[in-house]
C-alpha cells in the first residue's frame, strides 16, 4: 500500500517536470505566433495607407516575423529598408 502511494506521488511530480519543460517552448511559439500575426496586421495597414503614396511591403512570413519580433521598430525598419533599396 505504502509502495503504491510512492509511485502515485513520483509520477505526479514526474509528469509536473516533465510538463514545464515542455511548457515553456510553447508558450514562446504561441507568443511569436500571435506577434507575427500582429505583424501582417502591421504591414497590412502600412499597405493600406501608403497606396496612396505608391509604398507597398510585401506581405510574407519573414516581413511579418521580423514586425513580430521587433514591434513598432521592425515595421520602421522595414519601411526604412524598403526606401533605400527601392
Amino acid at each position: 500500500m505504502d509502495l503504491n502511494i510512492i509511485t502515485y506521488l513520483a509520477c505526479i511530480c514526474f509528469i509536473f517536470i516533465i510538463g514545464r519543460i515542455f511548457i515553456v517552448p510553447i508558450k514562446k511559439i504561441l507568443k511569436l505566433i500571435l506577434n507575427s500575426i500582429f505583424g501582417g496586421m502591421i504591414i497590412y495597414i502600412i499597405n493600406l495607407i501608403g497606396a496612396n503614396f505608391g509604398f507597398h511591403i510585401g506581405l510574407n512570413m519573414i516581413n511579418s516575423i521580423i514586425i513580430g519580433l521587433l514591434g513598432l521598430p521592425g515595421a520602421v525598419c522595414l519601411i526604412i529598408v524598403k526606401l533605400l533599396v527601392g
